[in-house]
């Protein structure tokens, strides 16, 4: 597990970071309400995207990890279902929009980019099919390289002047269709060109087991994007743009869990039935995750007016407060995370499904009410509340079956939340007296300080790193 989260983390570190600069180019060169209509065509589009996967990818990724050898029978299915699903979903892309009386530019964008629906659909399925293998560094690099490929093409388009909406679409395109081949072909040469037949064998026995987790994702694409759609209803584009920067910002570091569960999903699903081990990986989960993602709450909330002006210009310093609601959701996302694989390993995936639908029932009804008072700032309170229910009812149905406490967690996290307290005043003070990249830098070294002196982080930590890396023991 801790060999596959550092390929995807180190990928995902690179792929970040290029689609961060990426999208801040974008942003200044097109204006607010040019970033406004991209992100909302964008958002569209991974909403349709959940219908054509249908939450069998999930299924696909435990299956796998629990019988390596069933991996043709799975791959097969998956294809044998798309080839109902991706027709449909091609269709309600290409007349929703319309329909819905979005903008001509909104439907334009959104019918290129089901080119991104299609491929990344696939893609998603065959990656899919090497983390049940635990072979994560395949999808790490091909997730590294087609982000390059799509901020490439868009750069040299923004740079030259010749930067369109559809044409930076377009460019996006390029990392989708170089993501869908370079899985196939990744997974073809461990099982064979006939795992590419589809196949109707297994029947609707596969997707009555995955309409849980189809939901699920459902639910995860609304309460992500219904923000954005309620905001152009509600306001224009502009607004959508604003908050973009907020949610891009913020969203960039959801990297970090996300590269951790891609691992710790297959992971805890061969241990299901291992109460002590289950334990073991949760608590250690929470550890990592809090190390990591709670610094940079307070870090980013600490010099979030500097960064929006550094980055994206005086036009977007609207964004700057509701960066600083947003980005502290983050702490629930990133320990929500582990809370989810364990229900989805232990094939309580119906309970996790049913928190999503509350959370996404939640977010749209604080949206509805708190956009119209609040603009962009209300859609962020929303997010954010909506994330604390979800943390907390995930909490209350995962964690007592594996006999951890919520006293357990504060156990493990109160000093690395003192640590990042002390960092956020630390920065505070002394911006207005130095650069403010020298200010983040003193940040991040009194946090270091800090963890090791209260104790945050042991030697045990470094021991035990090891181990799981090298198989080796160090002494310390």
């Amino acid at each position: 597990m801790a060999q596959n989260t550092i390929y995807l983390t180190l990928a995902s570190i690179g792929q970040k970071i290029i689609a961060f600069l990426y999208f801040t180019l974008i942003a200044r060169y097109i204006g607010v309400e040019d970033t406004g209509a991209y992100f909302l065509a964008i958002a569209i589009i991974m909403i349709i995207m959940v219908l054509d996967d249908i939450g069998i990818t999930s299924i696909v990724i435990r299956e796998i990890a629990r019988k390596e050898s069933d991996a043709k029978i799975w791959i097969r299915t998956v294809l044998g279902i798309k080839t109902f699903t991706i027709p449909i979903t091609i269709l309600i892309a290409f007349f929703l929009p319309q329909i819905l009386d979005y903008s001509h530019t909104i439907v334009i964008l959104v019918r290129i980019a089901i080119i991104i629906l299609v491929a990344d659909t696939l893609s998603l399925s065959f990656y899919g099919v090497l983390r049940g293998m635990h072979k994560l560094k395949y999808e790490a690099l091909g997730l590294f390289i087609g982000q390059a490929f799509s901020a490439i093409a868009g750069s040299i388009m923004l740079l030259f002047g010749i930067a369109t909406l559809p044409l930076l679409v377009i460019a996006l395109c390029i990392g989708s269709l170089w993501n869908m081949a370079f899985s196939i072909y990744m997974v073809v040469r461990r099982v064979g060109w006939s795992a590419l037949v589809p196949t109707w064998k297994l029947g609707f026995g596969p997707m009555k087991v995955a309409f849980a987790f189809f939901l699920a994702s459902v639910f995860v694409k609304v309460y992500s994007y219904a923000d954005s759609v309620i905001l152009e209803r509600v306001l224009s584009e502009t607004a959508v743009g604003l908050y973009a920067v907020a949610y891009k910002f913020t969203y960039a570091f959801q990297f970090l869990p996300l590269a951790f569960v891609a691992a710790l999903y297959p992971t805890m699903s061969t241990y299901s039935k291992d109460i002590n081990k289950l334990k073991q990986i949760i608590l250690e989960s929470f550890w990592y995750v809090s190390l990591i993602g709670i610094p940079i709450v307070f870090g980013i909330w600490s010099v979030a007016p500097e960064v929006i002006q550094i980055f994206y210009g005086s036009q977007f310093m609207g964004s700057v407060l509701p960066l600083q609601i947003l980005i502290f959701a983050l702490i629930f996302i990133f320990l929500d995370f582990p809370i989810g694989s364990l229900l989805n390993a232990t094939d309580r995936q119906n309970v996790k499904t049913a928190i999503m639908g509350f959370t996404m029932v939640i977010n749209v009804l604080l949206n509805l009410i708190l956009i119209p008072i609040f603009g962009v700032v209300g859609a962020c309170i929303s997010s954010l509340f909506g994330f604390i229910f979800m943390f907390f009812a995930g909490w209350f149905f995962a964690c007592k079956s594996v006999r951890v406490k919520f006293s357990d967690l504060i156990k493990l996290t109160y000093k690395i939340f003192l640590s990042a307290i002390i960092m956020a005043i630390f920065v505070l003070l002394i911006k207005q007296f130095v650069n403010i990249f020298i200010a983040i830098i003193c940040g991040g070294i009194i946090y270091i300080i800090l963890i090791f002196l209260l104790g945050a982080i042991k030697k045990d930590h470094f021991i035990n790193a090891w181990r799981s890396l090298t198989g080796k023991s160090i002494a310390l």
